[in-house]
């Protein structure tokens, strides 16, 4: 019988990349994969659903859950608050259940130091010129809310190299067969996994006389 543990799969992206794409993509194709909803205090976007794509909360919400030491990972950034919650990660991986975050590079290395053995994946877009062009396409951020992203974007960036894997969206399917295959590969890795053969009936010498 093969039993494996639950393993923390962490997205790490740029604002405009499309890891919100690509998480909600590779969870299509992996059912019994569990995802973190992340905490908020930022308004939604249009179209965002409270408890699907994140739990919007007040700054005084959140506040109160970071004081009760009820998020495995926070961080600001962009000037909204976010963060994860212990509890939720916890009961998935002592169920023996994969669960994937979709966060920022701040909160993935809280991670890193709290989950040693969680395995992060970085998503970058083709170029920076794409990536400008990805956030003016949504039409959602004023022109200086775009710069402050692309100078963030720019700092994140650098830190790549701290990640296991680095997936290039230069297209939508091939990055999420890139994510899935990542994740698949993780699930067959020996020290996740937990062997146990029956005992073999071997016949008795008698038996052969």
């Amino acid at each position: 019988m093969i039993r494996r543990r639950g393993a923390l799969f962490v997205v790490s992206a740029p604002s405009g990349a499309g890891k919100t794409t690509l998480c909600r993509e590779t969870r299509q194709r992996l059912p019994d994969l569990a995802y973190s909803v992340s905490y908020t205090t930022r308004p939604p976007r249009p179209g965002e659903k409270d408890g699907s794509d994140f739990c919007f909360v007040s700054a005084q919400e959140f506040q109160a859950l970071r004081a009760r030491g009820e998020f495995a990972e926070w961080a600001q950034v962009h000037g909204n608050l976010y963060g994860t919650r212990a509890s939720v990660l916890q009961a998935a991986l002592d169920g023996g259940q994969d669960i994937l975050l979709d966060i920022d590079t701040q909160g993935a290395a809280q991670l890193r130091r709290r989950y040693p053995e969680a395995v992060l994946v970085f998503i970058v877009a083709p170029s920076m010129s794409e990536l400008e062009q990805r956030l003016r396409e949504r039409r959602s951020d004023a022109e200086k809310e775009i710069m402050r992203r692309l100078d963030r974007a720019r700092e994140e960036i650098a830190t790549w190299r701290s990640y296991d894997y680095l997936v290039v969206n230069r297209d939508v399917d091939d990055a999420v067969n890139q994510l899935t295959a990542i994740i698949l590969a993780e699930r067959a890795r020996t020290s996740r996994l937990g062997l146990t053969l029956p005992d073999l009936e071997l016949p008795s010498k008698e038996a052969h006389d």
